[in-house]
């Protein structure tokens, strides 16, 4: 009679194939409310209660169509990033524990993105307030990496000037779309600054490396960067905002082994111990999925 009433119950891997994850992945979301139910040691579940479920989360499989114009075309094992610390990190300790390895694109994120769209990238780096839940239609995941410190910093020997300061001095800052910039604008305008007075005679560049490079060189007095590149070059930092910071992956990419990889190296102790030497980084939770806007 038991075998009657399994038989129709889909197994761990079955439910991991129909919705195109990891394995591992079914367990969190079971953690989040998929229903199961206990047959023995085992976990079994009903297709119908499963893809019903998938589809009010947001963690429903791709219609066939969209699977099979997937099928044949993989995106290359890369990650499109703005020279972040924290992915720097991720990608050595990918390196060193073997294939599969996954190389770097330096972007910035709306490149990125653009790069996720057209397949030629793996994953993309993304922060708040640019988290979108999806792209074309496909559901999209976030493997969360870090909390990071925002902020100014300044020459060496120098303090970080007060944000009043700024129009007044060589200030190496991100474009208008650099979603870092926000952070300063807004305390900017908290204080009744300007921030389009503020940044008049701003140089404008690329990653948070660059600005940390040009205030570095002597080539800006103060700069918004991330604390851990002023940290890596010796810099004086002021904190302005503290964001998450992660890799943007379809969803129906999560059971790649690429993509397992990544995210298993996100959570070992290694990425946790390295990322937490760095100063303004907060690895806690880092390698777990999350779907933002659901």
């Amino acid at each position: 009679m038991s075998l009657l009433v399994t038989d129709h119950l889909l197994t761990t891997e079955e439910v991991a194939r129909l919705l195109r994850v990891h394995p591992k992945h079914v367990y969190r979301l079971l953690k989040r409310g998929l229903p199961a139910r206990r047959v023995g040691s085992e976990w079994r579940f009903e297709r119908d209660e499963v893809l019903g479920w998938a589809a009010r989360a947001g963690a429903a499989p791709a219609p066939a169509a969209a699977q099979a114009s997937s099928a044949g075309s993989s995106a290359p094992p890369l990650v499109a990033a703005n020279g972040d610390v924290a992915v720097e990190i991720l990608l050595r300790l990918v390196r060193e524990r073997g294939d599969p390895v996954v190389g770097l694109v330096s972007t910035d994120m709306g490149d990125g993105l653009l790069l996720l769209r057209r397949r030629a990238v793996l994953a993309s780096g993304s922060h708040a307030g640019a988290f979108p839940p999806e792209l074309d239609g496909e559901r999209l995941a976030r493997v969360h990496l870090v909390d990071r410190e925002i902020g100014l910093v300044a020459r060496a020997g120098v303090e970080v000037p007060p944000l009043a300061a700024l129009a007044g001095v060589r200030l190496a800052s991100r474009p208008h779309t650099a979603g870092v910039r926000d952070h300063l604008d807004a305390a900017l305008s908290a204080e009744g600054i300007d921030p389009v007075a503020a940044h008049a005679h701003a140089v404008l560049l690329a990653s948070h490396a660059e600005v940390a490079a040009a205030v570095a060189a002597g080539r800006a007095d103060a700069g918004l960067a991330s604390a851990a590149w002023a940290a890596r070059l010796g810099l004086p930092f002021r904190a302005l905002a503290r964001e998450p910071y992660g890799l943007l992956v379809r969803a129906s990419d999560l059971g790649d082994p690429r993509v397992v990889r990544l995210c298993e190296v996100a959570q070992s102790a290694a990425f946790a111990r390295a990322a937490g030497e760095v100063r303004g980084y907060d690895a806690a939770g880092a390698g777990g999925i999350r779907y933002d806007g659901a």
